[in-house]
C-alpha cells in the first residue's frame, strides 16, 4: 500500500459509506464538464459497460441505468415502472429495508404482502414457494442484504423457486448493501432488476442511483395499462437516455452529475481489474475474521443462521449492561466509526461494522486489526470480561 493522500480522519468502518480510493477521490475532483462533451460521453458509456461486468450481464436486452439519487430512488423506480396500482407485490422481509420498500410500493398504488421471518433470520424457501402458490404476485421483492440485521438472503434460490412456480413474476433485488460484495449472476440466475447504490462495496461517494433491469422487466414497463406515477424515475424518460450514452451518443433529460459518475467508472475500473470471484473471496475471508473474532469476545451477531450472514458486514449485540452509548464514543476517540443498531425492535442492542471495499482488498492497511482491537479495548473499558 502506497501512503493515502487523503488527510488524517476517523476510519469509517460502518455498512456505507465506506472508505474510498485515492483514484476515486481524485476522479471527483475533475474540471467543470459538459455532460453532453464527447469526454464525458465517453465516460459515462464505458461505466454503463462496465456495470454489465460487475452485474455478470450480457444479455443486451437488459438495461444497466446510472442516475443522480440515492439507492433509494431505485425503490420508486420499481414500484411506479413495474407494478401498477392495485398489483401484488411480495416483499421478503428480514429487516427495516423490507419495511421501507414495502412503504414504497404501497405510496405508488401497489398491494405488498410482507413474509416475514423472526430478527435475524430469513423466510424459508419452502415458506416463499407456499406464499408464491397462493395468489398471483407482480414482483417477488428481496433484500439481498439487509443492512439492519446484516442477514444475507440466497437470491439464486428464490429466483429459482419464483420460475418454478410463478415465471410471470419479475424478481427484484434490492442490492444496496450487496453489490461488490456478494455474488450476483445477472443473466445466469435470471433476475429481472438489481437496484444499489455506490457508497457501500462499489466504493463510490453517494450520489447516484445505480440499477439494471432485464428485458423481461422492461417488456413488463412498456406493456403497463396505467401511466407511470413519478416523472423524475420514470423509466420512459431513462432508458433512451443510458441508451444513448452507452452508444456513445449525447442525450438529455436531467443533467448527470458528471464528477460521480467520472468517479463511478475509477472505481470499476479497480474493481474489475481482478476477477471478480477473487474479491467475493476476499470479502468472505474478511468477514470470517471479524466474525470469529467477535465470536471469541464472547459476543453474538444478529444474524443468526449459518448460511444466511452478510460478507461486507456484521451486526453484533452488546454484552449485558452494556450501552451504545458507553461503548461507541469509547470506538470513536480510538479512531474507528462503528455504527449503532437500525431494527426498530432491538435498535438499542447492537451496533454494526461493516467490511467492504478498500477496507478489505487492500490487506495492508489493517483496518480490521486496528477496529476490533479498539473493539476489545473499550469492552474491557466499560468493564466487560472476555
Amino acid at each position: 500500500m502506497t501512503k493515502s493522500l487523503q488527510a488524517p480522519h476517523p476510519l469509517t468502518l460502518i455498512p456505507g459509506p465506506v472508505e474510498f480510493t485515492d483514484e476515486v477521490l481524485q476522479a471527483m475532483a475533475t474540471p467543470s464538464e459538459s455532460h453532453v462533451s464527447p469526454q464525458f460521453i465517453s465516460v459515462f458509456g464505458d461505466a454503463l459497460a462496465l456495470l454489465r461486468q460487475l452485474f455478470f450481464n450480457t444479455d443486451k436486452t437488459a438495461q444497466p441505468f446510472a442516475i443522480a439519487g440515492g439507492g433509494t430512488l431505485g425503490w420508486d423506480v420499481v414500484a411506479s415502472n413495474l407494478i401498477e396500482p392495485g398489483e401484488d407485490a411480495l416483499v421478503l422481509h428480514t429487516g427495516y429495508f423490507a419495511d421501507s420498500f414495502a412503504d414504497c410500493i404501497t405510496a405508488y398504488g401497489g398491494k405488498p404482502t410482507q413474509l416475514k421471518a423472526p430478527i435475524g433470520q430469513r423466510p424459508s424457501l419452502q415458506a416463499i414457494e407456499e406464499e408464491l402458490k397462493k395468489k398471483s404476485y407482480k414482483v417477488v421483492t428481496i433484500t439481498h442484504v439487509d443492512t439492519s440485521t446484516g442477514v444475507l438472503s440466497d437470491i439464486k434460490s428464490v429466483a429459482a423457486i419464483v420460475r418454478k412456480v410463478s415465471p410471470a413474476t419479475l424478481v427484484v433485488v434490492d442490492g444496496v448493501c450487496s453489490v461488490g460484495v456478494e455474488e450476483i449472476r445477472f443473466d445466469e440466475w435470471d433476475i429481472d432488476f438489481v437496484l444499489t447504490a455506490p457508497q457501500k462495496a462499489i466504493g463510490v461517494p453517494a450520489g447516484l442511483s445505480i440499477f439494471i433491469a432485464s428485458g423481461r422487466a422492461l417488456d413488463v414497463f412498456k406493456s403497463r395499462k396505467s401511466p407511470v406515477t413519478s416523472y423524475y424515475a420514470s423509466l420512459a424518460k431513462w432508458l433512451p437516455i443510458v441508451q444513448a450514452y452507452e452508444a456513445k451518443k449525447p442525450a438529455y433529460f436531467s443533467t448527470p452529475p458528471v464528477q460521480n459518475i467520472h468517479a463511478l467508472l475509477a472505481s470499476l475500473k479497480q474493481i474489475l481489474a481482478v476477477p471478480l470471484e477473487d474479491r467475493f473471496a476476499a470479502h468472505i475471508r474478511t468477514s470470517d475474521h471479524v466474525k470469529s473474532t467477535i465470536e471469541a469476545y464472547g459476543l453474538s451477531q444478529v444474524a443468526s443462521q449459518d448460511g444466511a450472514r452478510a460478507h461486507g458486514m456484521t451486526a453484533v449485540f452488546l454484552p449485558d449492561g452494556v450501552t451504545l452509548a458507553e461503548l461507541l464514543p469509547r470506538i470513536s476517540k480510538r479512531g474507528i466509526v462503528l455504527a449503532g443498531g437500525l431494527h426498530k425492535e432491538i435498535a438499542a442492542k447492537y451496533f454494526r461494522i461493516g467490511h467492504m471495499g478498500v477496507s478489505v482488498t487492500d490487506e495492508d492497511r489493517g483496518d480490521f486489526e486496528k477496529a476490533l482491537a479498539a473493539i476489545k479495548e473499550s469492552l474491557v473499558e466499560v468493564g466487560y470480561k472476555i
